[in-house]
This record gives structure tokens, sequence and C-alpha cells, in this order.
């Protein structure tokens, strides 16, 4: 008998509003899903803080805490459930066969509307799609000269219901809602022979701007388009290591970097494009900033990643989704000026959630109006990328021309597509603070400071070590690799007396 759909994907909410709540999924195993776990996640908007994951190649176990950004946000629990489910592979079929059958693509549909212009008037109907669950494929907006605006959505339902007349007349009444009497009309239609032309990008960029946006190596050069500013420059900074003596079977992943709202989705669509399998992982919480991820990993023939050559390529394409998931430009486009935003496509086909909501909030913040947007595909030898241009309106009380104006324009997107929110959140990853301890535990080992860790054993730290001590005692034996790693991390002598 298969396992009930009600407990294959649970969510449990917190009992108080500054809780996570907590999404456990217990299904049989794919590669790539804990990719497409995260990927979902993303896409309503919420944040994992912690996460652990544990498989043994043909059953899966996983268990999410998530965050929604803001408290007042509202989430649709029934239908992030709904999708979560959908993506699991059925518990009816015996898991150890492959299902030969890939899930059907989703219409895409055209929106068409016409409205005046006014500040935010992008995000906002972008909010409400996002609110809607219908996903934004491409975009063509267009500033007409007596102000008003042609706007042509290319969307997907998460739901499959916009073949639904409800579910098309309750979109159009949500937009006409939002926008009040700027809406002059809204047509939305299954999309025909157009969608194919959208599909083929647009005009080329110039060659120093395409250096510049799909450029292999970034750097921090102030004469760089898309150079950090000071204030940014702290966020970037990753350590990333590869152990293969702490287990016969696995290659441990080691990730230590700043936190930021799409991690553990980049880590593990990097992972997937690789054809990495995750058996066991570790998404640690800390509140300074930072993220400690632990990985065992192996390649799809159940091997070790032992080549060292393989190893170096896994580790630098890491770094770079961490580090610089998406690329940020402004530049000049004649004489006006012109925002680029670009992501690498998974090789699924898929581009990132979230870019174009998350691109238009932080210029609504601004109070920049859009006087063009469109979204298109660029292919270089490497990848193919999702490119988002933005034309500002000149008409604003910001000098775009200005560099300073530049800086703080790329800087604000930065922030709001990474979750970096708050200018006053530091880049602090020490673990001390605090008095240091010599712990003495009756029942357990006892422990003592190594003199040569730099950092004292404080008593956060202590409940580390006896979390994972705990979590040892009768678990699996790949769970003594993570208390060895555990201790190694804490600087932790022990003793058994």
């Amino acid at each position: 008998m298969g396992m009930p759909s009600e407990d294959v994907v649970v969510v449990q909410h917190g009992k108080n509003a500054d809780e996570p709540c907590v999404i456990t999924v217990n299904c049989p195993d794919k590669t790539g899903l804990g990719s497409d776990l995260c990927r979902i996640i993303f896409e309503f908007g919420l944040s994992i803080t912690k996460a652990d994951v544990s498989t043994d190649g043909k059953w899966c176990y996983v268990v999410l805490w998530v965050v929604p950004p803001l408290r007042s946000t509202r989430v649709g629990w029934s239908s992030l459930k709904k999708r979560l489910l959908s993506i699991c592979p059925s518990c009816l079929i015996p898991f150890y066969f492959e299902s030969a059958t890939l899930p059907k693509p989703s219409q895409v549909y055209l929106l068409k509307f016409l409205s005046l212009n006014r500040k935010g008037l992008l995000h906002d109907v972008t909010q409400v799609l996002s609110d809607l669950e219908l996903t934004i494929h491409r975009v063509k907006v267009s500033t007409m000269p007596d102000s008003r605006v042609m706007d042509l959505f290319f969307i997907t339902d998460g739901m499959e219901l916009l073949h639904t007349k409800r579910r098309q007349v309750d979109t159009c009444e949500r937009l006409n809602t939002v926008l009040e009497e700027s809406c002059l009309s809204c047509e939305l239609q299954l999309a025909g022979p157009e969608f194919e032309g959208f599909q083929q990008g647009f005009s080329c960029l110039p060659p120093a701007v395409a250096e510049e946006l799909f450029s292999s190596k970034l750097s921090d050069d102030e004469s760089c388009l898309q150079a950090p500013t000071p204030q940014l420059t702290q966020f970037k900074k990753a350590k990333i290591s590869m152990d293969n003596s702490l287990s016969p079977s696995h290659t441990l992943l080691q990730i230590h970097c700043v936190d930021q709202k799409s991690l553990l989705y980049d880590i593990t669509r990097t992972l997937k494009d690789f054809n990495i399998k995750i058996s066991y992982s570790r998404f640690s919480s800390n509140k300074n900033g930072c993220r400690e991820v632990d990985l065992f990993i192996q390649q799809m023939d159940g091997k070790k990643i032992l080549d060292p050559e393989k190893q170096s390529v896994l580790s630098s394409s890491l770094k770079m989704e961490i580090l610089h998931p998406l690329r940020v430009v402004i530049t000049s486009r004649g004489p006006d000026t012109e925002l680029l935003v670009a992501n690498p496509v998974e090789l699924s086909g898929k581009g990132r959630p979230r870019v174009f909501y998350d691109v238009t909030v932080a210029l609504k913040t601004l109070g920049i109006c859009i006087f063009l947007a469109e979204i298109g595909r660029h292919s270089t030898s490497n990848c193919t990328w999702e490119v988002y241009r933005f034309l500002l309106d000149e008409n604003c009380e910001f000098p775009l021309a200005n560099s300073n104006t530049r800086t703080q324009i790329v800087d604000r997107v930065r922030r709001s597509l990474m979750g970096w929110f708050s200018c006053a959140r530091q880049h602090n990853c020490s673990n001390c603070g605090g008095e240091s301890h010599r712990i003495t535990l009756p029942f357990l080992p006892s422990f003592s400071p190594n003199p040569r860790f730099p950092f004292p054993l404080t008593k956060r730290l202590q409940k580390g070590v006896l979390r994972s001590f705990v979590r040892f005692l009768g678990a699996p034996e790949i769970y003594l690799h993570f208390l060895i790693l555990d201790f190694v991390k804490f600087g932790v002598f022990m003793k058994f007396s």
C-alpha cells in the first residue's frame, strides 16, 4: 500500500508569530528533488532558515524551517502544500522503478491590459500576479506618448486553473481592484504564436555590456558597471571545501558564506545541474548573518568525487552561484538609462523565480518609474541567461546620469534580489562572545576547549555539541560523521571516562 498523500507533505505552523513554519516531506527520492522543493518555496516568497535532509537513495526525508519576509505577508499554505505534493514521486508506484512519464508543461497565457502610467504601476501588477500564484515568463511593457501603458505578460498558473472562466475573471477583477481608475482594459487569453517570437529574445546587447554582464569572472574594480558598493563588498565572501576522509562512500561538501534568501536553492540547483546526489545535508541557522551548509554527496554512479579537477570545477561553480547568482548592470542606451539584470537558466529550461518582482519593488521603493520593460534570453558559450531589461524614466526626482545615483540603484536592486534589506545588518561570522566555559556532563563524554581553536566554548557552542551528540545516539552511521564534524568545527577534545 502507498503512503497517504496527507503524510507526504506536512506543514506545521509555529505556536507564535515569530516561530518558523516547519515543512516535512517524506516520499520516494529522485535526483534534483531538493532543488525542486526549494524552488517552489522560493516562488512563494519564503526563506529557508534551517534544513535537514536524509536519504538512502530510494526514500528521502526532508525537514525545512521557513519564514515569510514580513509577518504581515500572506502565504497560501494550502496551495504551497499542493505544489510541493505535485513534484513528489508517487508513493503508489514502487519507488525502485523509474517513472517514464514526465509532467505536462503548463499552458502559457497572454495577459494584456492598457492603463494610465503612474509610479509603482508595474510592481503593483506583479504583486497581484504573485498573490494569485501566476508565474511571469515573458514581459513587454511600453509607455505611449499620451502616458498610457501597454502591458503584455506571458504567464502560467501554479494552480492550473487559468483555463476556467472563473479564474480568468477573478484575475482581471483583482487587477481592476488594485489599479482602480488607472486600468482602461484587461484581456486574458491562451498565448498563440507570438509567445514563440518572444522566446527568441530581443535585440543584441552592446559587446561591452554583454561581456560585463555574462563574464565568468566578476571584478570589484570601481570602473566595472556592476562593481559592488563598499557596504556590499563585505557580503562577497564564501568558503567551500571538500573532504573524502570522513565517510567511506560520500564526499563531504562544506560551505560557509553570508546568508541570502535563495541560498539553499542556488546550492541545490547547481548540484542538480552537475548530476550530484545529496544523501545527507544540514543547513544550519546562524543569527550573525552567516550560514554553514554540510552536505554528504555522491556522483550518479554512487561514488565519491575524487578527481581534483571535478572538485575544482564544482567548487568554482558553487562559489559563482552563491556569490553572483544574479548580475546587475546599469548603463546608458543612447540618451536613456537602462537597468539590466541577468541570471543563468536551469538546465531544465526554467528561469529564476521572483526576479521581476524583486526588481520592481526596489525601483518602486526608490520612486523610479519604468518607461519600458522586457524579459528575454541570451545564449553564451557556457549557458543560457534570462535577461531583464528596464528603461528607466528620466522624468523623476533622481538624476539618472549621475554615477552616485546609479550606484544607489544597483545597490538597492541587489539588496532586494538577495534579501539584504537592512543596511545596518553587518557581516559578522564570529562564533565568540560571552564567557568561556568547560563542559562536564556525567552521562556523556567530557569536553574541553581546544587551545589552538580561536573561539571560546560558549554556551551556544555547548548546546550545538550536545544536540549533535544526542542525535547521534541510536542514529544511523552517517550521523557519526556529523558528530565528528561538529567536534572539529567547535574545536573540542573528547575524552571518555
